[in-house]
């Protein structure tokens, strides 16, 4: 009898496969399936049209990077004639459908519980997506970086010097520094965070009010966390005052009982 077909297997998450060298762990889903015996995607017009001239291209223009390289068989791809077009579009028809058939056939091998596993990591994949696309989009329309705290803006001003052989060991060395830092040593730390915060309300006002002329209210903060976060700041500064009042206190009772 021949060799038996090889069945992933899902364990935790990430499909498992057995073989002659042992058992491994495939721990990245593409597409909702992850097997090297997952059928690949058929590139489009586009990209065969990529694939296929950018060598060709390279080779007249050493000189350009990458970057600029693209961007120029981009431009080629555009205003390249429909019915030049149309012979890649045509391939990408064919190899479509046939890697339908072959996806089919490899999704028949999966048991509920894989395929159930396998479409909850897609799940996922397109939330992971959909917030880096938000977080893109919020960069390119110029949202204000938030503010910093004391302790973000005394590891930028002492990363460089600090010991360690890695960013993780100099952000230890640098946490374990502003541990021990006393109260007076971090407030010129604490009032810039503070001015930051000034910083990025101004700045929020302004971005929202052009959000709203944008047509963009989605990306307003609504009034409750505004109100919210002002009643917190109230509070911070409520206790800040009392704490400065009782160390007042505490120092004239301790110049008193010195006379």
């Amino acid at each position: 009898a021949g060799p038996r077909a090889l069945r992933p297997r899902v364990t935790g998450g990430a499909v498992v496969r057995r073989g002659s060298g042992g058992v491994w762990a495939e721990k990245s889903f593409c597409r909702g399936i992850s097997s090297d015996e997952r059928p690949k995607r058929p590139l489009t017009g586009y990209f065969r049209f990529l694939k296929e001239n950018r060598s060709g291209f390279r080779q007249k223009n050493p000189e350009m990077s990458n970057a600029e390289l693209i961007r120029k068989i981009a431009g080629a791809w555009k205003v390249l004639p429909a019915s030049q077009k149309q012979v890649y579009e045509e391939a990408r028809k064919t190899d479509w459908q046939r890697y339908e058939e072959q996806l089919a056939t490899y999704k028949a091998q999966l048991t509920p519980a894989q395929a159930e596993a396998l479409r909850e990591e897609r799940r996922r994949q397109l939330a992971r997506r959909r917030l880096f696309k938000a977080k893109r989009e919020l960069t390119v329309l110029g949202k204000p970086k938030r503010p910093r705290t004391g302790f973000n803006i005394f590891v930028s001003e002492h990363f460089k010097e600090s010991e360690g052989v890695s960013p993780m060991a100099k952000l230890k060395q640098l946490f374990e520094g502003w541990r021990k830092l006393s109260n007076s040593q971090k407030q010129p730390y604490l009032q810039l965070a503070e001015d930051d915060k000034v910083r990025y309300e101004n700045e929020m006002t302004l971005w929202e009010t052009k959000m709203v002329e944008l047509g963009r209210e989605d990306l307003i903060r609504s009034k409750k966390q505004r109100s919210k976060k002002k009643s917190v700041e109230t509070a911070k500064q409520a206790e800040t005052a009392k704490a400065s009042s009782h160390e007042n206190k505490a120092k004239l009772k301790l110049e008193k009982s010195e006379e």
